[in-house]
């Protein structure tokens, strides 16, 4: 099977950490491929950055799914764009959030999502809401720059670590989630070092999108992620007009 990784904002590092993450725990016969957003942020930290982002992301998910895809995997823990993915393509669709914390709840009671910003940490509180979640998970934000997770001198990780270690003492964490793509390449470090599960959305997703693809199984397009009704769309966005999809 084919899995398209999709990194929403444009940083090509953060495209390559999420696919090393992705072919690491693949299984035999999986294919990883990539793309990175060609027009958008360089990264997506909170709502305006993310909806700036969508048109970019539909557009390799629509072009993945055109060259073969049998699932997408949008790598980016606020789930951007989602939905309107789902409406759009017919393969399955994961966002990391969703992925890593029906992961999560699989192993533990209680967790913590660990993410980067504050302006993250209330956006992913309402994912994680909307995910049925609301009562078994907290989110702490790190106060990192998205971006400084890709400098090792930056002492990002230290910041991470702490708000593990809190969330640990404070919050009764049996599990950690980690809240941002561009972590993927901590989580093993980081379950040896606490000795609790730490669940990476970019290995959640992948082993969900290859369950849902050995099964056979398609996104539902009978109401909710129906297809969008043909209409004229006007100005930049004339080229996803749903007649052209």
């Amino acid at each position: 099977m084919r899995i398209l990784i999709v990194n929403p904002n444009t940083t090509v590092s953060m495209t390559e950490k999420a696919t090393a993450a992705a072919r690491a725990v693949a299984g035999h016969g999986t294919e990883i491929i990539a793309a990175t957003s060609r027009g958008g942020p360089a990264s997506i930290e909170g709502h305006y950055d993310g909806a700036i982002a969508v048109p970019g992301l539909l557009m390799e998910i629509r072009e993945g799914e055109a060259a073969g895809a049998d699932a997408a995997i949008i790598a980016c823990f606020d789930d951007t764009g989602l939905e309107a993915a789902r409406t759009l393509a017919n393969v399955p669709v994961l966002g990391l959030c969703e992925s890593a914390v029906m992961t999560a709840a699989l192993l533990a009671q209680r967790f913590t999502v660990v993410t980067t910003l504050e302006r993250s940490r209330v956006l992913i509180e309402n994912l994680v809401r909307h995910y049925g979640m609301g009562n078994r998970a907290k989110v702490r934000a790190a106060d990192i720059p998205v971006l400084e997770l890709e400098d090792k001198a930056s002492g990002a990780l230290v910041k991470l670590e702490r708000q593990i270690e809190r969330a640990l003492q404070e919050d009764g964490a049996e599990a950690i989630v980690l809240g941002c793509a561009g972590m993927a390449d901590l989580a093993q470090t980081l379950q040896r070092e606490y000795g609790v599960p730490v669940i990476d959305g970019v290995s959640a997703a992948v082993k969900q999108a290859e369950a849902l693809v050995a099964q056979g199984l398609m996104t539902s397009k009978r109401g909710t992620y129906a297809a969008p009704l043909p209409k004229a769309y006007t100005g930049a966005m004339g080229a996803f007009a749903p007649a052209c999809t």
